[in-house]
């Protein structure tokens, strides 16, 4: 989910024409970087897409299952997979063997240290036409691609398992025990007119959920009124 946020972001600010907006995507694909970097995150999504097209081909010739979608489905995953394998050598590694970008990495961390007098070659970049920069920039990000794609089809076929149950927080607090159930994810749908948040914590007994208020600048204080909500227990 963290890699779904940054790969979202990073395409908004990567679309816009401003050096502030390329910086921020800049930004953005060092954080990608470092998330992806771990050194099972590939072997997982591809056993994942694996298994979820092992699964999805149980479902040929039913006929309450459009074979169209499934047909489409499973090219999506094939492609995806097929897209994984061809990314050689260690995710990213192709950045971190740009001494540029790592010269510029290595001072975001520091407050102020991407200023035109400590990095002027990176001034000089941001102040090139914005078509050149937005070529430099896809030509950075597109080799990762292939993970945001997987990522994307994973956590949209876990977030589409579970069906969604009614339920409510009394004085903003919800308990439920768990009785064995198990769940890879929880999805909770709040009404907009409920200005509160939710803290979930879970263990293989209990389910707790407690709805706080969700008011800037001030600190967070379970409500003391009784929320309806959304609950979905997602589980591939």
């Amino acid at each position: 989910m963290r890699l779904e946020d940054l790969f979202d972001r990073m395409q908004f600010f990567v679309r816009s024409e401003g050096a502030r907006e390329h910086h921020i995507a800049l930004i953005t694909l060092f954080e990608a970087l470092e998330v992806s970097s771990r050194a099972d995150l590939k072997v997982d999504l591809l056993q994942e897409l694996e298994r979820q097209r092992q699964t999805l081909l149980a479902f040929r010739n039913n006929p309450d299952i459009s074979e169209e979608a499934l047909s489409g489905a499973l090219y999506e995953i094939e492609q995806a997979s097929s897209s994984l394998l061809a990314m050689a050598g260690k995710v990213g590694q192709y950045l971190r063997d740009n001494e540029w970008l790592m010269s510029i990495k290595s001072r975001t961390h520091i407050p102020g240290g991407v200023c035109e007098f400590d990095l002027p070659a990176y001034h000089f970049w941001r102040n090139r036409d914005a078509a050149a920069r937005i070529r430099d920039l896809e030509g950075w990000m597109n080799p990762l691609l292939p993970i945001r794609d997987a990522v994307a089809i994973v956590l949209r076929l876990l977030r589409s398992s579970g069906r969604a149950e009614k339920q409510e927080a009394v004085n903003g607090l919800y308990q439920q025990a768990m009785g064995g159930r198990n769940a890879q994810m929880l999805r909770l749908r709040v009404p907009r007119s409920h200005a509160c948040t939710p803290e979930i914590s879970a263990n293989k007994y209990a389910l707790n959920i407690r709805f706080s208020g969700a008011e800037a600048g001030h600190r967070p204080r379970q409500v003391e009124c009784n929320v309806a909500f959304e609950l979905t227990f997602c589980n591939l």
